[in-house]
Protein backbone atom coordinates (compact mmCIF):
# COMPACT_ATOMS: atom_id res chain seq x y z
CA UNK A 1 0.00 0.00 0.00
CA UNK A 2 1.64 3.34 -0.73
CA UNK A 3 0.18 7.05 -0.77
CA UNK A 4 1.61 10.49 -0.95
CA UNK A 5 0.71 13.84 1.08
CA UNK A 6 1.97 16.95 2.53
CA UNK A 7 4.08 16.55 5.23
CA UNK A 8 2.76 20.23 6.43
CA UNK A 9 -0.78 19.31 5.94
CA UNK A 10 -0.46 15.89 7.49
CA UNK A 11 1.40 17.91 10.35
CA UNK A 12 -0.87 20.12 10.86
CA UNK A 13 -4.19 17.48 10.75
CA UNK A 14 -2.00 15.58 13.11
CA UNK A 15 -1.46 18.63 15.77
CA UNK A 16 -5.11 18.99 15.80
CA UNK A 17 -6.14 15.10 17.34
CA UNK A 18 -2.42 14.32 18.60
CA UNK A 19 -3.46 15.97 22.04
CA UNK A 20 -6.00 12.19 22.30
CA UNK A 21 -3.32 10.02 22.92
CA UNK A 22 -2.43 9.27 26.20
CA UNK A 23 1.46 8.80 27.38
CA UNK A 24 0.93 5.58 29.76
CA UNK A 25 -2.33 4.10 27.95
CA UNK A 26 -3.81 0.88 29.51
CA UNK A 27 -3.97 -0.97 25.64
CA UNK A 28 -0.05 -0.12 24.07
CA UNK A 29 -2.26 -0.09 20.40
CA UNK A 30 -3.23 3.81 21.74
CA UNK A 31 0.04 4.95 21.78
CA UNK A 32 -0.78 4.71 17.47
CA UNK A 33 -2.61 6.90 15.11
CA UNK A 34 -4.60 4.33 13.02
CA UNK A 35 -4.13 5.58 9.52
CA UNK A 36 -6.82 4.23 6.97
CA UNK A 37 -6.73 4.86 2.78
CA UNK A 38 -10.10 5.09 1.01
CA UNK A 39 -9.01 5.60 -2.55
CA UNK A 40 -11.11 6.46 -5.40
CA UNK A 41 -10.74 8.06 -8.89
CA UNK A 42 -9.92 11.84 -7.82
CA UNK A 43 -6.55 10.10 -5.50
CA UNK A 44 -8.29 8.76 -1.98
CA UNK A 45 -8.58 9.82 1.57
CA UNK A 46 -6.55 9.65 4.63
CA UNK A 47 -9.12 9.41 7.54
CA UNK A 48 -6.56 9.42 10.84
CA UNK A 49 -8.02 8.17 14.00
CA UNK A 50 -6.69 9.26 17.29
CA UNK A 51 -7.99 7.36 20.74
CA UNK A 52 -7.77 7.06 24.51
CA UNK A 53 -10.90 4.89 24.73
CA UNK A 54 -13.10 7.69 26.74
CA UNK A 55 -12.17 10.32 23.80
CA UNK A 56 -11.88 9.79 20.10
CA UNK A 57 -10.79 12.41 17.03
CA UNK A 58 -10.82 11.79 13.47
CA UNK A 59 -9.90 13.72 11.04
CA UNK A 60 -9.71 13.59 6.89
CA UNK A 61 -6.81 14.45 4.50
CA UNK A 62 -6.84 14.43 0.85
CA UNK A 63 -4.09 11.92 -0.66
CA UNK A 64 -2.34 10.71 -3.87
CA UNK A 65 -3.22 6.94 -3.48
CA UNK A 66 -4.13 3.90 -5.72
CA UNK A 67 -5.13 1.43 -3.23
CA UNK A 68 -6.93 1.43 -0.07
CA UNK A 69 -5.84 -0.37 3.35
CA UNK A 70 -5.19 0.51 7.06
CA UNK A 71 -2.35 0.26 9.58
CA UNK A 72 -1.52 1.59 12.79
CA UNK A 73 1.67 4.11 13.37
CA UNK A 74 3.20 5.22 16.19
CA UNK A 75 2.23 8.65 16.66
CA UNK A 76 5.18 10.23 18.62
CA UNK A 77 7.23 8.85 16.09
CA UNK A 78 5.58 10.64 13.42
CA UNK A 79 4.86 13.38 14.61
CA UNK A 80 8.76 14.05 15.86
CA UNK A 81 10.12 13.02 12.32
CA UNK A 82 7.36 15.20 10.31
CA UNK A 83 7.87 18.07 12.81
CA UNK A 84 11.72 18.19 11.89
CA UNK A 85 11.06 18.31 8.41
CA UNK A 86 10.53 21.10 5.62
CA UNK A 87 6.91 21.60 3.55
CA UNK A 88 7.57 18.35 0.55
CA UNK A 89 5.32 15.18 -0.81
CA UNK A 90 6.03 12.97 1.31
CA UNK A 91 5.25 8.93 0.61
CA UNK A 92 4.18 6.24 3.02
CA UNK A 93 5.04 2.50 1.44
CA UNK A 94 3.57 0.18 3.83
CA UNK A 95 3.62 -3.96 3.56
CA UNK A 96 0.37 -4.86 4.44
CA UNK A 97 2.01 -7.91 5.55
CA UNK A 98 4.20 -7.01 8.24
CA UNK A 99 3.11 -3.53 8.60
CA UNK A 100 6.72 -2.31 8.32
CA UNK A 101 6.50 1.32 6.97
CA UNK A 102 8.78 3.70 5.00
CA UNK A 103 8.51 7.21 4.70
CA UNK A 104 10.44 8.57 1.86
CA UNK A 105 11.42 11.88 1.76
CA UNK A 106 13.12 14.34 -1.39
CA UNK A 107 16.87 13.22 0.16
CA UNK A 108 15.57 10.71 3.13
CA UNK A 109 14.10 7.42 4.33
CA UNK A 110 12.70 6.56 7.28
CA UNK A 111 11.86 3.06 8.87
CA UNK A 112 9.53 2.62 11.34
CA UNK A 113 7.33 -0.51 12.88
CA UNK A 114 3.57 -0.09 12.54
CA UNK A 115 1.12 -2.51 14.31
CA UNK A 116 -2.08 -4.70 12.64
CA UNK A 117 -5.06 -1.92 12.26
CA UNK A 118 -7.80 -4.51 13.58
CA UNK A 119 -6.30 -4.06 17.20
CA UNK A 120 -7.28 -0.72 17.20
CA UNK A 121 -11.07 0.39 18.96
CA UNK A 122 -13.76 1.22 17.17
CA UNK A 123 -14.91 3.93 16.24
CA UNK A 124 -17.99 4.55 19.19
CA UNK A 125 -21.45 5.06 17.37
CA UNK A 126 -23.54 8.09 18.41
CA UNK A 127 -26.77 7.24 17.96
CA UNK A 128 -28.10 10.74 17.00
CA UNK A 129 -31.21 11.47 19.96
CA UNK A 130 -30.22 14.93 19.72
CA UNK A 131 -28.71 17.48 17.22
CA UNK A 132 -27.67 20.97 17.33
CA UNK A 133 -25.78 23.68 14.91
CA UNK A 134 -23.49 25.64 17.01
CA UNK A 135 -21.18 28.28 15.95
CA UNK A 136 -17.51 27.56 16.48
CA UNK A 137 -16.69 31.36 18.14
CA UNK A 138 -19.94 30.46 21.05
CA UNK A 139 -18.60 26.78 21.44
CA UNK A 140 -15.32 27.81 21.99
CA UNK A 141 -16.13 31.10 24.59
CA UNK A 142 -18.82 28.50 26.47
CA UNK A 143 -15.71 26.35 27.17
CA UNK A 144 -13.34 28.83 27.77
CA UNK A 145 -15.37 30.49 30.69
CA UNK A 146 -16.46 27.24 32.18
CA UNK A 147 -13.70 24.12 32.10
CA UNK A 148 -11.38 26.16 34.17
CA UNK A 149 -13.41 25.45 36.87
CA UNK A 150 -14.11 21.97 36.81
CA UNK A 151 -12.91 19.57 39.51
CA UNK A 152 -9.55 17.40 39.39
CA UNK A 153 -10.78 15.07 42.46
CA UNK A 154 -11.78 11.56 40.32
CA UNK A 155 -13.52 10.82 43.95
CA UNK A 156 -16.04 13.15 42.37
CA UNK A 157 -16.56 12.48 38.59
CA UNK A 158 -19.41 14.37 37.99
CA UNK A 159 -17.79 17.66 39.07
CA UNK A 160 -14.69 16.71 36.60
CA UNK A 161 -16.75 17.67 33.55
CA UNK A 162 -19.18 20.36 32.44
CA UNK A 163 -23.16 20.32 32.80
CA UNK A 164 -24.57 21.59 30.05
CA UNK A 165 -28.50 21.93 30.04
CA UNK A 166 -30.43 22.14 26.48
CA UNK A 167 -33.50 24.02 25.92
CA UNK A 168 -35.81 25.63 23.65
CA UNK A 169 -34.58 28.53 24.40
CA UNK A 170 -31.10 28.93 25.65
CA UNK A 171 -28.04 26.13 26.49
CA UNK A 172 -26.74 26.79 30.03
CA UNK A 173 -23.03 25.41 30.68
CA UNK A 174 -22.04 24.87 34.07
CA UNK A 175 -18.55 23.76 36.01
CA UNK A 176 -18.02 23.69 39.89
CA UNK A 177 -15.29 22.39 41.74
CA UNK A 178 -16.84 22.93 45.52
CA UNK A 179 -14.78 26.60 45.82
CA UNK A 180 -16.33 28.33 43.10
CA UNK A 181 -19.27 27.68 40.51
CA UNK A 182 -19.76 29.13 37.05
CA UNK A 183 -22.66 29.31 35.37
CA UNK A 184 -22.71 30.26 31.32
CA UNK A 185 -25.90 30.60 29.55
CA UNK A 186 -25.83 31.34 26.04
CA UNK A 187 -29.44 32.48 23.95
CA UNK A 188 -28.50 31.94 20.27
CA UNK A 189 -27.82 27.95 21.08
CA UNK A 190 -31.35 26.14 21.22
CA UNK A 191 -32.68 23.04 20.53
CA UNK A 192 -36.12 21.12 20.48
CA UNK A 193 -36.07 19.24 22.98
CA UNK A 194 -35.07 19.55 26.91
CA UNK A 195 -31.75 17.26 28.37
CA UNK A 196 -28.91 17.63 29.74
CA UNK A 197 -25.59 15.67 30.32
CA UNK A 198 -22.37 16.30 31.39
CA UNK A 199 -19.41 16.09 29.07
CA UNK A 200 -15.65 15.13 30.74
CA UNK A 201 -13.19 17.89 30.59
CA UNK A 202 -10.24 16.50 28.71
CA UNK A 203 -12.89 16.36 25.66
CA UNK A 204 -13.60 20.05 25.92
CA UNK A 205 -10.13 20.79 26.13
CA UNK A 206 -9.51 19.25 22.79
CA UNK A 207 -12.07 20.64 21.43
CA UNK A 208 -11.41 23.82 22.67
CA UNK A 209 -7.85 23.71 20.95
CA UNK A 210 -8.61 22.47 17.64
CA UNK A 211 -12.01 24.84 17.27
CA UNK A 212 -11.23 26.67 14.39
CA UNK A 213 -13.12 30.23 13.86
CA UNK A 214 -16.37 31.21 12.40
CA UNK A 215 -17.08 27.85 11.33
CA UNK A 216 -20.78 26.08 12.33
CA UNK A 217 -20.28 22.85 14.53
CA UNK A 218 -22.27 20.25 14.30
CA UNK A 219 -23.33 18.69 17.90
CA UNK A 220 -24.71 15.31 18.16
CA UNK A 221 -26.12 13.57 21.68
CA UNK A 222 -27.31 10.20 22.57
CA UNK A 223 -27.81 8.00 26.19
CA UNK A 224 -23.99 7.56 26.52
CA UNK A 225 -22.23 9.78 23.94
CA UNK A 226 -21.48 13.22 22.48
CA UNK A 227 -19.62 13.94 18.86
CA UNK A 228 -18.67 17.22 17.45
CA UNK A 229 -17.98 17.84 13.84
CA UNK A 230 -16.26 20.71 11.94
CA UNK A 231 -14.59 20.75 8.69
CA UNK A 232 -12.60 17.52 8.63
CA UNK A 233 -12.32 16.79 12.00
CA UNK A 234 -14.32 14.78 14.58
CA UNK A 235 -14.84 14.87 18.06
CA UNK A 236 -16.36 11.72 20.00
CA UNK A 237 -16.44 11.46 24.11
CA UNK A 238 -18.51 9.24 26.26
CA UNK A 239 -20.39 11.19 29.02
CA UNK A 240 -19.99 11.49 32.20
CA UNK A 241 -22.79 9.04 33.98
CA UNK A 242 -23.42 10.77 37.28
CA UNK A 243 -26.06 13.39 38.77
CA UNK A 244 -24.47 16.94 38.74
CA UNK A 245 -25.03 18.76 42.00
CA UNK A 246 -27.80 20.85 42.45
CA UNK A 247 -26.14 24.18 41.48
CA UNK A 248 -29.34 26.64 41.46
CA UNK A 249 -29.75 26.07 45.37
CA UNK A 250 -26.02 27.17 45.74
CA UNK A 251 -26.45 30.22 44.58
CA UNK A 252 -27.90 32.74 46.96
CA UNK A 253 -30.36 35.16 45.42
CA UNK A 254 -29.93 38.06 48.55
CA UNK A 255 -26.96 40.18 48.13
CA UNK A 256 -27.20 43.63 49.09
CA UNK A 257 -23.66 44.65 49.27
CA UNK A 258 -22.88 45.45 45.71
CA UNK A 259 -19.31 46.14 44.76
CA UNK A 260 -18.66 47.66 41.23
CA UNK A 261 -14.82 47.56 40.37
CA UNK A 262 -12.83 47.63 36.91
CA UNK A 263 -11.79 43.91 36.17
CA UNK A 264 -8.21 45.04 34.70
CA UNK A 265 -8.03 47.40 38.34
CA UNK A 266 -8.71 44.96 40.54
CA UNK A 267 -6.64 41.75 38.77
CA UNK A 268 -3.49 43.93 38.87
CA UNK A 269 -3.63 45.06 42.27
CA UNK A 270 -4.82 41.32 43.40
CA UNK A 271 -2.03 39.71 41.31
CA UNK A 272 0.71 42.32 43.45
CA UNK A 273 -0.82 41.90 46.79
CA UNK A 274 -1.30 37.78 46.56
CA UNK A 275 2.49 37.62 46.79
CA UNK A 276 2.31 38.45 50.16
CA UNK A 277 -0.15 35.82 50.95
CA UNK A 278 -0.03 33.01 52.79
CA UNK A 279 1.93 30.28 50.18
CA UNK A 280 -1.24 27.33 51.36
CA UNK A 281 -4.05 29.24 52.09
CA UNK A 282 -3.50 32.21 48.97
CA UNK A 283 -5.95 34.10 51.37
CA UNK A 284 -6.32 37.83 50.64
CA UNK A 285 -8.92 40.11 52.46
CA UNK A 286 -11.25 42.92 50.99
CA UNK A 287 -12.45 45.36 53.20
CA UNK A 288 -14.94 47.75 51.59
CA UNK A 289 -16.20 51.14 52.98
CA UNK A 290 -17.60 53.80 51.08
CA UNK A 291 -16.34 54.21 47.75
CA UNK A 292 -13.08 52.50 49.02
CA UNK A 293 -11.57 49.19 48.87
CA UNK A 294 -8.72 47.43 50.47
CA UNK A 295 -6.95 44.19 49.37
CA UNK A 296 -4.56 42.99 51.87
CA UNK A 297 -2.89 40.01 52.75
CA UNK A 298 -0.26 38.64 55.54
CA UNK A 299 1.71 35.44 55.99
CA UNK A 300 2.79 35.62 59.57
CA UNK A 301 4.99 32.31 59.07
CA UNK A 302 7.15 35.03 56.99
CA UNK A 303 6.05 38.46 58.88
CA UNK A 304 4.98 39.31 54.81
CA UNK A 305 2.25 42.40 54.71
CA UNK A 306 0.91 43.89 51.42
CA UNK A 307 -2.29 45.82 51.22
CA UNK A 308 -3.44 48.64 48.83
CA UNK A 309 -6.68 50.62 48.52
CA UNK A 310 -8.86 50.97 44.86
CA UNK A 311 -11.82 53.57 44.00
CA UNK A 312 -14.49 51.87 43.60
CA UNK A 313 -18.61 52.35 43.51
CA UNK A 314 -19.56 50.27 46.68
CA UNK A 315 -23.57 49.86 47.90
CA UNK A 316 -24.03 48.84 51.38
CA UNK A 317 -22.67 48.10 54.80
CA UNK A 318 -19.01 48.16 55.25
CA UNK A 319 -17.84 44.80 55.41
CA UNK A 320 -14.92 42.80 55.46
CA UNK A 321 -14.21 39.35 53.49
CA UNK A 322 -11.66 36.69 53.08
CA UNK A 323 -11.74 35.07 49.44
CA UNK A 324 -8.85 32.61 48.35
CA UNK A 325 -6.78 34.80 45.80
CA UNK A 326 -5.65 31.81 43.20
CA UNK A 327 -9.52 31.08 42.54
CA UNK A 328 -10.49 34.96 42.03
CA UNK A 329 -7.35 35.77 40.46
CA UNK A 330 -8.48 32.80 37.48
CA UNK A 331 -12.09 34.16 37.71
CA UNK A 332 -11.06 37.27 36.71
CA UNK A 333 -8.65 36.35 34.11
CA UNK A 334 -11.46 34.52 31.91
CA UNK A 335 -14.09 37.20 32.13
CA UNK A 336 -13.68 40.16 29.17
CA UNK A 337 -15.69 42.76 30.93
CA UNK A 338 -14.68 45.92 31.37
CA UNK A 339 -16.46 46.34 34.69
CA UNK A 340 -17.73 43.76 36.89
CA UNK A 341 -20.15 43.78 39.96
CA UNK A 342 -19.60 41.39 43.01
CA UNK A 343 -22.87 40.97 44.61
CA UNK A 344 -21.96 39.65 48.64
CA UNK A 345 -24.71 39.66 51.53
CA UNK A 346 -22.52 38.08 54.90
CA UNK A 347 -18.71 37.53 55.16
CA UNK A 348 -19.38 33.71 55.48
CA UNK A 349 -21.69 33.46 52.33
CA UNK A 350 -20.75 33.02 48.50
CA UNK A 351 -19.29 36.21 46.98
CA UNK A 352 -21.35 36.31 43.05
CA UNK A 353 -19.34 38.15 40.33
CA UNK A 354 -21.02 39.55 37.22
CA UNK A 355 -20.14 41.32 34.45
CA UNK A 356 -21.39 45.00 34.73
CA UNK A 357 -22.01 45.14 30.84
CA UNK A 358 -23.60 41.99 29.50
CA UNK A 359 -22.94 40.73 26.03
CA UNK A 360 -26.44 40.28 23.80
CA UNK A 361 -26.63 36.72 23.49
CA UNK A 362 -24.78 35.83 27.04
CA UNK A 363 -25.32 35.68 30.43
CA UNK A 364 -22.33 34.67 33.06
CA UNK A 365 -22.34 34.12 36.50
CA UNK A 366 -19.30 33.56 38.95
CA UNK A 367 -20.03 32.32 42.23
CA UNK A 368 -16.77 31.91 44.59
CA UNK A 369 -17.01 30.84 48.48
CA UNK A 370 -15.04 32.72 51.19
CA UNK A 371 -12.70 31.64 53.22
CA UNK A 372 -12.50 32.82 56.82
CA UNK A 373 -10.83 35.54 57.97
CA UNK A 374 -8.04 35.24 60.98
CA UNK A 375 -9.09 37.18 64.15
CA UNK A 376 -6.00 38.85 63.93
CA UNK A 377 -6.52 42.09 61.88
Amino acid sequence: MKFIVSSSVLLKNLSHINGVVATNPIVPILENFLFKIDSNDEGGVLTVTASDLQTTMTTQIPVEATESGAIAIPAKLLLDTLRSLPEQPITFNIDTETFGTQILTDNGRYKLAGENPIDFPKIPAVNKNLSVEISSDALASAINNTVFATSTDDLRPAMTGVYLQLSEDQATFVATDGHRLIRYRRTDIQTSANTSMIIPRKALQLLKSSLPDNLTVRAEFSQSNASFSFGPTQLICRLIDERFPDYENAIPTKNPNVLTIGRTDLLTTLKRIMIYANRTTHQIRLSLKGNALTLSAEDLDYANEANEKLLCDFEGEPMEIGFNAKLLAEMLSNMHAKMISIQMSAPNRAGIMVPADKDENEDILMLVMPVMLNTYA
